[in-house]
Formats: C-alpha cells, sequence, structure tokens
C-alpha cells in the first residue's frame, strides 16, 4: 500500500511530538515544598499546650472570633496586592494608583499585626507560665523560618 509523502510527515511529526513530550516529563524536576512546610508540621496548639479543659473553653471563645477576622484581613489584603500588581504591569503604570494600593496595603498588615498582638495577649493570659514558654519557642521558631511568597518566588 502506498502512502501519499505527506502522511509520513505527519506521522514522522506526531511521533517526535509524542516522543519530546515524554522526554520532558521524565527530565521535569520534582516539585519542591516550601521551606517553612516542609520543616514544621502543623500544630494543633490546645493539644501541644496541653490545656486543661477550662483553658480550653477560654481559648476556643478567644479563636472563633480572631480567625474570623483573621481571614477577612487576609482577604482585604490579598484584594489590594491583586490590584497593585495590576496597577504597575499595567500598560502605562498610574503610581498614583500604585501609591494608594500600598498605602492600603501596609493600613490593612497594621490593622493584622495588632489584631495578632492582642490575640497573643489574651492567649498569654490564660496560659500558666510553661505553657507560655512552649508557645513562645514555638513561635519564634516559626517565625524565624518564615518567608513571604514572594521570597520564595525569587529563590533558586
Amino acid at each position: 500500500m502506498k502512502h501519499p509523502a505527506w502522511t509520513r510527515t505527519l506521522l514522522a511529526v506526531s511521533l517526535a511530538l509524542n516522543l519530546g513530550v515524554l522526554v520532558a516529563l521524565a527530565l521535569r524536576p520534582a516539585p519542591v515544598a516550601p521551606p517553612q512546610a516542609a520543616s514544621q508540621p502543623a500544630v494543633h496548639l490546645p493539644d501541644y499546650l496541653q490545656l486543661t479543659p477550662e483553658q480550653r473553653a477560654r481559648w476556643d471563645a478567644l479563636e472563633a472570633p480572631f480567625l474570623h477576622d483573621l481571614s477577612a484581613n487576609w482577604s482585604d489584603i490579598r484584594r489590594h496586592r491583586d490590584a497593585l500588581v495590576r496597577h504597575i504591569f499595567a500598560a502605562t503604570p498610574d503610581r498614583a494608583a500604585i501609591d494608594a494600593e500600598q498605602a492600603t496595603i501596609g493600613r490593612l498588615q497594621a490593622a493584622q499585626q495588632q489584631r495578632v498582638i492582642a490575640q497573643l495577649l489574651a492567649e498569654r493570659a490564660l496560659l500558666e507560665e510553661g505553657q507560655r514558654q512552649r508557645l513562645l519557642q514555638l513561635l519564634l521558631g516559626r517565625y524565624a523560618e518564615e518567608a513571604t511568597e514572594e521570597e520564595l518566588l525569587h529563590r533558586k
């Protein structure tokens, strides 16, 4: 059976493409988890701190509104970061809009930091000294390894 030249060429191109995809899949590097995710597993703080039943009830009462506020604030920060990046990479960047987004993000981050400080002070008040020390060491360890997403993006 005689095959026209174009079908043989099409078959050769298809085989080359398939082979190229297989080689690319075989040679691609394995995905790497962010350093802080790999080094420190998730901790359930009430268990880690060995809270008493009374402490756990107080902890839960403090934690729910804090986590709700934190989530809402992060959502606002994310929205303004998206807008900031879009302004920066616009066809014609508007410096006033960039500065306004940056200022808004700064205010939201300052409010976020104040929430965290207030929460840590409230948690400190309900913990005993040994529990405070465990929490202190955990936080210092986490903060020492923490990197921003931008830092992780630009690391080689």
